[in-house]
């Protein structure tokens, strides 16, 4: 079953993913300085806001992967083919 989070990303416009993706970005580094100086509260926010990093950058790569055409398709599952030998 998807998360309340995931379902709300795919209502977000391509813009708007990004720049949320640079504010949690921002934010896990605050808390990351945060944790290490003075120590959190509760120190899984960090697994937390990691987890929404890369939620936001599974949607991203998945909007990607669908706008590509069919040849950028062809190409990356040569790619791919490649890496498994």
């Amino acid at each position: 079953m998807a998360s309340k989070k995931f379902i709300e990303l795919q209502d977000f416009s391509d813009e708007q993913l990004v720049s949320e993706l640079d504010a949690v970005q921002t934010q896990y580094q605050k808390l990351k300085f945060d944790h290490t100086l003075k120590g959190l509260e509760n120190p899984l926010a960090l697994r937390e806001v990691r987890r929404d990093i890369a939620r936001l950058n599974t949607e991203i790569r998945k909007r990607q992967i669908s706008s590509m055409t069919p040849e950028q398709l062809a190409d990356r599952t040569k790619i791919r083919a490649r890496r498994k030998k």
